[in-house]
């Protein structure tokens, strides 16, 4: 999580540092910013992602508001496919979740009226794009909806079951591991 630095004023935090990120061992030159608003608590955008040559990392956070952010695996040959880790981001508690490459990209809003912002290490590009239904059972992600269920988009709705899906990511010899802070 960034630290911040606070006084009677408020606070301070760098919400990125090259330095600090390849000290994590994450060597990674972002190339874009992007934002999106939700107007309502259930929410769901994804999972996306987009496919070599155009993949993209992300290191996301919620600028307003909070959500369940979460990272599946989705590397072909992956002792971890199709399994995800996810967190709370919010706002208030700062913290940030990094996706690497291979992953598919997801999160549900927690609260009316959120705004996330994350920076992508791939320039975007229509027809790399792709995803996983957000729903699907064998993932299992256990999504923090409202009694109405879920506000997706169409073009989400119609992503299919990772079993139905071929992955464009062959895995890294990386595992999956619990979440650090970044």
């Amino acid at each position: 999580m960034p630290q911040r630095f606070a006084d009677s004023r408020g606070w301070f935090c760098e919400t990125f540092n090259a330095r600090r990120l390849a000290a994590l061992g994450l060597a990674v030159d972002f190339v874009q910013d992007n934002e999106s608003w939700s107007a309502r608590r259930g929410t769901v955008r994804g999972l996306h992602l987009q496919a070599p040559p155009h993949a993209q990392a992300k290191l996301v956070r919620a600028v307003r508001g909070r959500i369940y952010d979460v990272a599946v695996d989705v590397r072909r040959g992956s002792p971890t496919y199709g399994r995800f880790v996810g967190a709370e981001l919010s706002a208030e508690n700062g913290h940030q979740l990094f996706v690497p490459v291979g992953f598919a990209h997801g999160f549900c809003t927690l609260d009316d009226d959120v705004l996330v912002a994350y920076k992508v290490s791939g320039f975007y590009d229509r027809a790399s794009e792709g995803g996983i239904r957000f729903d699907d059972a064998e993932i299992g992600i256990p999504w923090p909806l409202p009694e109405e269920g879920a506000c997706v988009s169409d073009k989400d709705a119609l992503l299919p079951a990772l079993r139905d899906w071929v992955s464009p990511f062959d895995y890294d010899g990386v595992p999956l591991t619990a979440l650090d802070s970044v």
